[in-house]
């Protein structure tokens, strides 16, 4: 199978220990902003099974999955049951919900199992998606959704057909610092946006790690840069009508993928952002310029410890778990039948946007048209 091949490619024990630079720590109570409330401690928990057990399933997701009320750590699929063993003796893990990649379709006669959350390479978050859609499984995936906006149609599509839901794991949704940006970009309490300024890094050093590779869709504007374009959209409530991007190394013999992107978009209303990224520096910023004053965060997308303030003075919203917040809610919108706060298309809307950087970019930094979002 492909898919295995791929696998073997990549050290197992690399992308268990080396994944993102952040750590999650202190696990903080569940989130109040559901999409119908917290939900019953009566009701059934759902089973999350994690594909890949990487630095964020093995250091994040797990941890947190022992703190949420509507789903529950049931299964694993993993390239080495052996060499994971002290992951699942920890967890508690039945064998008969522990799964490998060539087997991972035997997922379909589990009743233990409600959702697969993809927590692969890049490139392979379209065949795993497909394949747990076709298994009637319910499907988280983790950020970038696809590889480009051609796959993410084919995975909605694809959990279309299969009755199932599919949320992309943008677990800043979920947090409240976040969300009073989106409400900012409501309401307009500070006036007509302006510019944004938005940046998402960190020092890579870890050059034998998939993200330095092309092969899985690796590279910085791939990885943080995500964040920084999603703060952009979220920032303002709009969809960008154009991009251009450029990019460059400083360490081109350790990357494939791109080590430093910065781009620029233009929305409708007239409002400008200024976004970067990089695996260089570590930052991570959000500035919003409007007509009558200014607002940041700052971090603005880590697990925890947002910061905000604005020219009027600090905001102050509580310091939650985000993805305790989030994979409760996933589950609460499963069992109630609920869209999800976060979609599919939501991942799409970048994918297509990140298409035209990646154009823009091949084209010497030329200003790329962004195609109206259809769906």
């Amino acid at each position: 199978m492909k898919s295995d091949e791929t696998l073997r490619s990549v050290s197992r024990r690399e992308f268990i220990r080396k994944g993102s630079t952040g750590v999650a720590t202190a696990l903080f109570a569940p989130s109040i902003l559901s999409c119908a409330g917290m939900g019953s401690r009566e009701n059934k928990k759902l089973g999350i099974a994690l594909v890949g057990i990487g630095y964020y399933s093995r250091s994040v997701l797990a941890p947190c999955l022992q703190h949420t009320q509507n789903a529950r750590l049931a299964g694993i699929v993993t390239g080495s049951a052996a060499e994971d063993r002290d992951f699942i003796e920890k967890y508690g893990i039945e064998e008969k919900n522990i799964y490998s990649y060539a087997d991972f379709d035997r997922v379909a006669d589990n009743p233990d199992i409600d959702i697969i959350y993809v927590v692969l390479p890049n490139g392979m978050h379209r065949e795993y998606t497909i394949r747990a859609a076709r298994a009637g499984k319910h499907v988280i995936c983790e950020k970038p959704m696809a590889t480009n906006a051609q796959e993410c149609r084919e995975m909605i599509a694809a959990c279309k057909k299969a009755g199932v839901q599919l949320s992309i794991g943008y677990r800043m949704h979920f947090e409240p610092y976040t969300q009073e940006i989106m409400r900012l970009a409501r309401d307009k309490d500070f006036g007509e946006i302006g510019l944004i300024s938005v940046g998402a890094g960190y020092r890579h050093t870890d050059y034998d790690h998939w993200k330095t590779k092309k092969e899985l869709a690796g590279g910085a504007m791939m990885d943080m840069g995500v964040y920084s374009l999603q703060a952009a959209r979220y920032s303002t409530g709009e969809e960008p009508v154009s991009v251009s991007a450029q990019t460059f190394k400083t360490r081109p013999e350790h990357f494939e993928a791109d080590e430093i992107t910065t781009f620029q978009l233009q929305f409708p209303g007239g409002t400008v952002a200024s976004c970067e990224t990089g695996f260089h520096a570590s930052f991570n910023y959000l500035k919003v310029y409007c007509e009558k004053g200014w607002y940041e965060l700052e971090p603005f997308s880590a697990y925890n410890g947002i910061k905000g303030r604005s020219s009027k003075g600090e905001f102050q919203f509580p310091d939650i778990n985000q993805q305790v917040a989030q994979m409760d809610e996933v589950a609460l919108c499963i069992q109630e039948g609920r869209p999800m706060r976060v979609p599919g298309e939501e991942g799409l809307k970048d994918m297509i946007i990140v298409d035209a950087v990646y154009e823009s970019i091949s084209s010497g930094g030329s200003t790329i048209p962004i195609p109206e979002f259809r769906g």
